[in-house]
Parts: C-alpha cells; sequence; structure tokens
C-alpha cells in the first residue's frame, strides 16, 4: 500500500463524518485553548506589577489542574459518541477484508489527525486571545493596563503533552473496543437496541430520597464552617441523586405518561414516548449530565460574580473605617489602657502631619473565649469533653466594657458586678445566668437586640455571644490563667480603635505605611512586663487590592470554567441529538410510508424533545434554590453577607442561561428533525 493511504483513508473518514467530528474537533480546539489560556495567566511576567496577583496565580492554578481532569472526563465521554457511530464502517472494512491491525492504524491517524488540529489551532488560538484575556483580568483586578504581547513556552509545551496523552488514551480505549468486537458485532452495533426497560419503584424513591437528604442538609446548616465542610458531601449526594433520579426518574414518568390514554393516544405523543422509553437508560445519564453541568454553571457563576460584585459591601463590612488597629493585650488593666493610650496618642500626632485627627472613631476594649455550652454552663477547656465535638459547637464569648458600650451605643445601661447584659448572634440564649467553669457566674440582667459596629465579628465564623460587664478583668477572673495545649492563654484581650481620616486614597495608603513603620507591631518588640503583646494595623484602601484581586480572580475563573462547562453541556445535547436522531430515522421512514406528514413529525419531534429537554434546567433550578442556604454560609467567609445581592444574581444568571439553553434547543432540534425527515438528504 502507498505510505499515504492510511492518513488519506483516516481524514475522509474524518471527512465523510464532519457532522459528528466538527463539533468534537472545535471542543477540543477549545479545550486547549483554554488550558493554554489559563496557565499563560499564572505564569507570564506581565501581571508580576499588578497588586493581589500572587492570590489570583494560585486560584488560576487550580484552575489549570480542574480543566485538565474536566478535559480527560469530558472528551472520553463524547469520544464514545463517535466510536460507536464509526464501528458499523469499522464492521464494513473487517468484512471487506481489512484486519484489526489496518483498522488500528486508521485509527491512530484519525487520533493523531484530531490531536494536531486541536494543538494548532488551540495554541494559536490561546496565543492569539491571551492578551485579551490578560486585559480582562486585569480589568477585573483594577490593576494598569500594559499592551506588551507575550508568549508562554511552558504552557505550550504543557498543552502539547497534556493533549499528547489524553488523545493516546482514547486511541487505546477506541482499540479496545474494536480489537475484542467480531466484525458482525461491529456491523450490527448501531442496530442494537435497548431492552424495554423496567420501571424501579426503588431506585427512584431513593434517587429522591437521596436529594431530599442533599437538600435537608443544605437548608439546616447554621455556620460558615460547618458549611463549608459538608458542601463536598451535599455536592455528592446531589450528583449521585440526580443520576439515579434521572436514569430510573425518567423510565417511570415515560411509564405513567403511556398510562395517561387521552395524553399517550395521539399522534404526536405516541410516537415520541414509545420511542423514549426504549432508550430512557442511556438517556436519563445523558440528561443527568446536562443537568449537573447547568447546575454547576449556576452555582459558580452566580457565586462568583456576588462575590466580585459584591466586593466593596464586604470590604465596608470588614474594615468599618478607613484605618483599623486591634491591640492585642495581656489584660486590661489601668497599665495597659496607660499604654494603650500612649501608642493611640501616637497615632494622632502622625495623623496631623498629614492635614487630619482621627475622625468617626470607633474604640472599644474586649476578651473573647471559645468554649461548649451546655444549659447555662460553659467547658472552655474543650479537651476535657468526652465524646467529641464538632466546629458548630463552639461558641466564642465576648465581654466589652459597659462605659465602652454606652459610649458606643449612647445609651446609659447600668450594672452591679456580677451582673451582664446579653446579646447573641446565630444562637438564641434564654438562661437567666451564664456560668464559666474554672469562671465567675454572671446573671443575666437584661438581652440586647443589637451590637455596636465590630471588626472582629466579621472574622467569627462561630455562633456568638456577647457579654456587656462592669469590669472585664473581673469578669474573666479564673479564666485569664487557662493555657491551651501549645501554652497559650485561652482569653485574649484587645483594643480596637477605628478612626475615618477624610484623607484622598493616596495620602491614606501614606499615612498606614507610616503608621506601620513608626509603630512597633511584632511580639518581639515588647517586654514581659508590657501590657501590650502585639499590634494588628489594617488600611481600608490598602486591603481593597487584596479584595479586589481575590474575587475578581474568582470571578475570572468561575467565568472561564463555566464557558467550559457550557461547551460540554452543549456538546452533550448536540451528540444526543445526532445519535437518537440516526436511531430514530428508520422508524421515522416507516411512518412517513404510513401516511405520517412532516408537520406531524415536527409535533412529534417537538413533543418529545419538550417532555424532556426542559427537565435538566428545571432540575438545575432546584438545585440552585436548595443550594442557596449552603452557599450564602460559605460566602460569609469570603465576607459577603448580602444575601439580596445574591439572589438576585442567582435569578439573573439563571434566566440569562435558560435564553441560551432555548436558542441550543432550537439548532439541536432542527438537526433532529432534518435526521429522520430527511430534510437535509433531500
Amino acid at each position: 500500500m502507498k505510505a499515504g493511504f492510511y492518513p488519506k483513508l483516516a481524514f475522509d473518514g474524518i471527512r465523510k463524518n464532519r457532522r459528528l467530528y466538527f463539533p468534537y474537533i472545535i471542543t477540543c480546539v477549545a479545550m486547549v485553548m483554554m488550558y493554554y489560556i489559563i496557565s499563560f495567566l499564572q505564569s507570564t511576567d506581565t501581571l508580576s506589577n499588578v497588586r493581589g496577583i500572587a492570590t489570583v496565580r494560585e486560584t488560576l492554578s487550580l484552575g489549570t489542574w480542574v480543566i485538565a481532569i474536566f478535559a480527560c472526563i469530558f472528551l472520553f465521554y463524547t469520544n464514545s459518541f463517535l466510536i460507536r457511530r464509526r464501528k458499523k464502517e469499522f464492521g464494513l472494512f473487517n468484512i471487506l477484508g481489512m484486519g484489526k491491525r489496518n483498522i488500528s492504524v486508521i485509527l491512530f491517524w484519525e487520533v493523531l489527525i484530531i490531536y494536531v488540529i486541536s494543538i494548532v489551532f488551540g495554541l494559536f488560538l490561546g496565543i492569539a486571545l491571551s492578551k485579551m484575556a490578560e486585559l480582562a483580568l486585569v480589568y477585573i483586578m483594577r490593576g494598569e493596563v500594559t499592551y506588551g504581547i507575550s508568549v508562554s513556552i511552558d504552557s505550550a509545551v504543557m498543552a502539547v503533552a497534556l493533549f499528547g496523552a489524553l488523545f493516546f488514551l482514547l486511541f487505546l480505549n477506541a482499540l479496545r473496543q474494536v480489537k475484542f468486537s467480531s466484525a458482525i458485532a461491529l456491523l450490527r452495533s448501531e442496530a442494537v437496541g435497548e431492552k424495554k426497560p423496567k420501571a424501579n419503584w426503588f431506585l427512584g424513591i431513593l434517587g429522591v430520597l437521596i436529594l431530599a437528604v442533599a437538600y435537608f442538609i443544605s437548608v439546616r446548616i447554621d455556620d460558615p464552617v460547618s458549611a463549608l465542610l459538608i458542601f463536598f458531601v451535599a455536592v455528592i449526594l446531589v450528583i449521585l441523586g440526580t443520576y439515579v433520579t434521572m436514569i430510573s426518574g425518567s423510565v417511570l414518568f415515560c411509564k405513567i405518561l403511556q398510562k395517561n390514554k387521552k395524553y399517550y393516544y395521539k399522534p404526536n405523543h405516541f410516537v415520541s414516548v414509545s420511542s423514549m422509553v426504549y432508550r430512557m437508560k442511556r438517556n436519563g445519564a445523558g440528561l443527568a449530565s446536562i443537568c449537573i453541568l447547568a447546575t454547576m454553571v449556576l452555582v459558580m457563576i452566580s457565586s462568583t460574580a456576588s462575590l466580585y460584585f459584591g466586593a466593596e459591601d464586604s470590604l465596608n463590612n470588614r474594615y468599618h473605617r478607613e484605618i483599623n488597629f486591634t491591640i492585642v493585650c495581656n489584660n486590661l488593666s489601668e497599665k495597659s489602657r496607660a499604654e494603650t493610650d500612649k501608642v493611640l496618642s501616637h497615632v494622632s500626632k502622625i495623623a496631623e502631619k498629614y492635614g487630619t485627627k482621627p475622625l468617626n472613631v470607633i474604640d472599644y476594649r474586649e476578651a473573647y473565649v471559645a468554649g461548649l455550652i451546655t444549659g447555662n454552663t460553659v467547658e472552655t477547656d474543650v479537651t476535657a469533653v468526652e465524646g467529641g465535638y464538632s466546629y458548630s459547637d463552639i461558641m466564642v464569648f465576648n465581654f466589652i466594657s459597659l462605659d465602652d458600650y454606652n459610649r458606643a451605643m449612647n445609651t446609659r445601661e447600668s450594672l452591679k458586678d456580677g451582673e451582664a447584659l446579653l446579646c447573641s448572634k446565630k444562637v438564641d440564649y434564654n438562661e437567666d445566668t451564664i456560668s464559666f467553669n474554672n469562671g465567675r457566674t454572671l446573671k443575666i440582667k437584661g438581652k440586647l437586640d443589637r451590637m455596636f459596629q465590630r471588626q472582629e465579628e466579621m472574622d467569627v465564623a462561630f455562633s456568638v455571644v456577647y457579654l456587656v460587664v462592669p469590669d472585664i478583668d473581673n469578669a474573666v477572673q479564673g479564666l485569664n490563667t487557662l493555657e491551651n495545649f501549645e501554652g497559650d492563654k485561652m482569653v485574649n484581650f484587645t483594643r480596637s480603635y477605628q478612626f475615618d481620616t477624610g484623607l484622598d486614597v493616596d495620602k491614606q495608603i501614606a499615612l498606614y505605611k507610616e503608621l506601620v513603620s513608626d509603630i512597633p507591631t511584632e511580639p518581639e518588640m515588647y517586654s514581659d512586663d508590657d501590657s501590650i503583646n502585639y499590634i494588628r494595623i489594617a488600611s481600608r484602601e490598602v486591603q481593597r487590592d487584596s479584595f479586589y484581586s481575590l474575587n475578581g480572580g474568582l470571578f475570572y475563573l468561575g467565568i472561564i470554567l463555566s464557558l467550559v462547562f457550557i461547551f460540554a453541556a452543549v456538546l452533550i445535547i448536540y451528540y444526543k441529538q445526532i445519535s437518537e436522531g440516526y436511531e430514530d430515522q428508520a422508524r421515522f421512514e416507516i411512518m412517513q410510508k404510513v401516511g405520517m406528514t412532516k408537520r406531524e413529525i415536527r409535533k412529534s419531534i417537538n413533543s418529545q424533545l419538550l417532555t424532556v429537554f426542559f427537565l435538566p434546567l428545571i432540575l438545575a433550578g432546584l438545585h440552585l434554590t436548595f443550594a442557596f442556604p449552603i452557599i450564602s454560609k460559605i460566602l460569609v467567609m469570603f465576607g459577603l453577607f448580602n444575601n439580596s445581592l445574591f439572589i438576585i444574581t442567582a435569578i439573573v444568571c439563571f434566566v440569562i442561561f435558560s435564553l441560551f439553553y432555548a436558542i441550543v434547543y432550537k439548532i439541536t432540534s432542527n438537526t433532529y428533525y432534518n435526521i429522520v425527515s430527511g430534510a437535509k438528504e433531500k
């Protein structure tokens, strides 16, 4: 044989089956392009001067792994459609005298041709669009734009190696299917239908129960830490429940439609339901995959978009003032107050150099300790608790000075020694007293509906109880000597001092830098005799870059991964329509011979597609609705407390995705119609 015989045969096979191969090749090109762009952004030097880029690069590093793993799973999934359609052709080659070894060579050249096309066009588009992707990332992160163009050789080599290994595995998988099938089996592969599936009520009910458990977990989660820990468990349950429900439940659904005589015995419904019921096992798996991908897109883009557009809200919630001091002390004695007053006096002097003074000051002292509560008793030594405990059981008890509370809230509350005012967050406390093991028992004089703004509250993911007391040192007597297993004190004493400056952004940052350089902050700068342990200084404007870089990086990655998952969903929908179209072609030809018109075919197709096509979208919307409680708790960990923003963003994302989904439905239904009606050929 001539040297070019096999490559020509392989190329002709791809060309003649272009309806199948073209979307597959486009997706492979897109995967290579996306992988290169993400890898390029992770390593390019042109972003080195963008503030917060280190955080984004770590996020993008995760993105490269996600795309690599997903490309492996998805390309294997879609490649199975191609092999199934080509088996008949390979069986014919085998009967005409071509051995399995020769067919293997054709398969090798087909895979090699698609690999070369994917790499060449994928890298070309990746390199061409990488600058646009870089500018988009810089815009989202609010960085300075540079217009130099660069190419990452390392990223290109990684893409060539990764997809080379992936296509080699695809070749081995195709080779396995052809080698272990006889010529007759290959020839009849498309004619082999599925047995009529039985309606499995047990699996159908089990799938619904699994989803109900996942929904219950999401709804019942109370604190962000537990939400973060159990999120992946809920995700696995949703995926498992979706597949079981879609596979078994769709069969049950068709059986119910068949029993409804008024619905079933109509020309358009009779043909569609009869056709669906015989392939619902495979059809259900495809619908479940579409549903999971749609849910991933909706959850990812709505949550990351909420973080990005809510970044300003989150920043203001975490930093109530432009400059924020947290002075960690060994105690809150008079000596401690004198030392902290001295530090804050120095702060005022530095501010005067910039022509301003502390404005809108928030100043309060506080002590806090973690513990487990049973009834009205708090166990602060959690190592002594028998039977273990979870993060959701831990509560934080904050002791706040009565003087500071009255000043901040403009009230005139009074307390006697041993009394306290209580305000609880995320937990109900209805006891008349609260007793601390190794500490004092306090009588609850009254309950407070609200507490003044505190920076630390935004950092705490646990349930919080605030206790306003006359004297903090006296209230924590006995607790201040407790140490954890690392030898650190279990009670923490702080003085928070927050203020605005009225300065522009550049001067605020300059003031912050001088405060950091002029005021000792590290523990080693203070002796054991000092009441001050260390000092944390934060600037809202300095932290703004970090906020937008993290949230912007997550939003950008969410967009990229959503595009990848949308590609996957569209391709699954397309191949589902193509494969089912070829399967139904012979049936509809018979129906046309006995008098079924093109108009009736179109009605039957619409009935079939509308019956099952929008089920994944509806179920994805249901998943998103029940995922709201657990996702909103996780977003709290990132500083987003604005649930209304998340709800609005999720609704907008769902509407946009639904419109896109309807467009895909229209296009693919036309493809299906052209196949089964013969319109394309005629």
